[in-house]
């Protein structure tokens, strides 16, 4: 128990949210929204998210252990299985579970596949319905999706929200504190998030390349971090990165005219680590063609998406 400012005890509370959807609902947008920090990339790309990534908060009521899943999807190569394999395992490990949805487009057959998935009314994990984009939505068309989330799948409650705008998540978040077990805080208070540094620098990198790329190529794409030093004379971050693309194709694409589209992308991630890193950044990128990576155990393990 801790005190509050007038010396009542106040109850503690901790414990791990999962948040689930499918593809391009919000989920990313979502847990940075609710720790205030950005730990996860952001893109229209479908399936940007490829792993778990945890992001904790922590407050003087309880700290919460938000963990982000890829987007349930059909799954067409190894990669595709074990990113539905950690976004089932997501759910299976935690107190909480916000089902997140895009109330613009309604509840549909992909979202009641992930409900059916959850089986709310059949766990014994509370199961949260969250109508993420509801600054789109008239307020008579959302009435009938959040009846639907309770009676007919058994979700505890339904909160509507903008994750974009911060619409209605100061609500969210106390009604997720509400729903945490009693006890101590599982990590330490400045823990953030468990990604490696390289990790971090990675996914930035490739969600600049999500940003820039053709329909056709993003999901081919794959980032790997080989080096990041920083000097000692002048403090500057040194980064080596490759990226990786299927087909000779897309190797064209992604360099660009005369490397104008590599660079840009170069840049672009530059500045934005800058900005983390409060340094200058030099980052150097090479693309390499690896034929059907997403079936390749070793390639994957390399990216650190399959377990050892």
């Amino acid at each position: 128990m801790q005190q509050d400012e007038t010396g009542k005890e106040r109850t503690f509370r901790s414990g791990r949210v999962a948040i689930v959807g499918r593809a391009n609902v919000g989920k990313s947008t979502l847990l940075n929204r609710m720790i205030g920090e950005k730990v996860a990339i952001v893109s229209a790309v479908s399936q940007t998210t490829r792993d778990r990534i945890l992001g904790v908060l922590s407050r003087d009521d309880g700290q919460i252990a938000f963990v982000d899943s890829p987007g349930y999807h059909r799954a067409n190569d190894r990669l595709g299985h074990v990113m539905m394999e950690k976004a089932r395992q997501v759910s299976q490990e935690a107190d909480l579970v916000l089902a997140v949805v895009d109330a613009s487009t309604g509840i549909g057959p992909g979202d009641r596949f992930v409900l059916e998935q959850l089986e709310p009314k059949e766990c014994g994990t509370p199961v949260i319905l969250v109508l993420n984009k509801i600054d789109q939505v008239k307020k008579s068309r959302a009435l009938p999706m959040i009846e639907e989330a309770v009676e007919r799948w058994g979700c505890r409650e339904a909160v509507p929200i903008s994750a974009q705008e911060g619409d209605n998540c100061d609500r969210l978040l106390e009604t997720v504190l509400s729903y945490l077990p009693k006890g101590p805080a599982l990590y330490p208070e400045d823990y953030l998030t468990d990604q490696s540094e390289r990790q971090i620098v990675a996914e930035i990198i490739r969600e600049k390349l999500l940003d820039n790329l053709r329909q056709e190529v993003p999901h081919s794409v794959a980032v790997l971090v080989e080096q990041m030093e920083r000097r000692e004379k002048d403090g500057l971050l040194g980064i080596s990165a490759v990226v990786m693309v299927e087909r000779d194709s897309h190797k064209g694409i992604v360099i660009g005219h005369k490397g104008a589209l590599l660079k840009s992308i170069g840049t672009q991630a530059r500045k934005e680590l800058e900005k983390r890193y409060e340094c200058k950044v030099y980052v150097e990128l090479w693309v390499k063609v690896h034929s059907g990576w997403r079936d390749r155990v070793a390639v994957l393990r390399d990216l650190g998406l399959y377990p050892h």
